[in-house]
């Protein structure tokens, strides 16, 4: 099932999302439902905070993402990204590794707002599967931008906190605009 991606100003983007203490199939269903939203929206990341839950749930997928490359290393050997995609992530530790890089982001709760973010280049990512089983991996590229940007969110954190102060500003008129018109659809009618 489709779900209503919120958008910026709603008050879910700025929660911590909770520790998943039992993956059973209310979380499985609600994983499926993400990658669903995910796939309609034509994004290659969701955390459950921007779909109005506070948990430490994300998905990417970005097998099939050519111009912006990724790696996948499991045990320290490469593997192939697309028998790796989608990834379901639960209670996600993430370890930068690696220089920073700066890269174009967007996200779905921002619509048709993007900038460029600096990120750690490569990552170490511990996390549980949708079948409570642990995963562990390195990655680089893409996948390892969509995993900071998603855990980010599953810590209340938006990509606009890790904007240069000059693009905020000049992406504040935009910003304003879309909190507002969020924070009004909220209220009672």
């Amino acid at each position: 099932m489709v779900l209503e991606i919120v958008k910026y100003g709603h008050p879910a983007l700025r929660e911590r999302g909770e520790k998943i203490r039992q993956i059973d199939q209310t979380v499985r269903a609600l994983a499926a439902d993400m990658l669903e939203t995910m796939r309609d929206a034509q994004g290659v990341g969701l955390a459950a905070q921007q779909v109005g839950r506070a948990l430490q749930l994300f998905v990417v997928d970005v097998g099939e993402v050519e111009d912006r490359p990724s790696t996948l290393e499991i045990g320290g050997q490469l593997v192939s990204l697309e028998a790796h995609m989608p990834m379901v992530l639960i209670n996600t530790e993430v370890q930068p590794l690696g220089e920073p890089e700066t890269g174009p982001e967007g996200c779905l709760s921002f619509p048709e707002i993007y900038a460029d973010i600096t990120r750690p280049r490569q990552v170490q990512v511990q996390a549980l599967n949708e079948e409570g089983d642990p995963v562990r991996f390195c990655c680089g590229g893409l996948l390892a931008r969509a995993i900071q940007h998603e855990h980010d969110h599953t810590r209340g954190i938006l990509f606009i906190d890790r904007m240069p102060r000059s693009v905020k500003t000049e992406l504040q008129a935009e910003l304003d605009a879309l909190h507002a018109a969020t924070k009004a659809s909220l209220r009672p009618r």
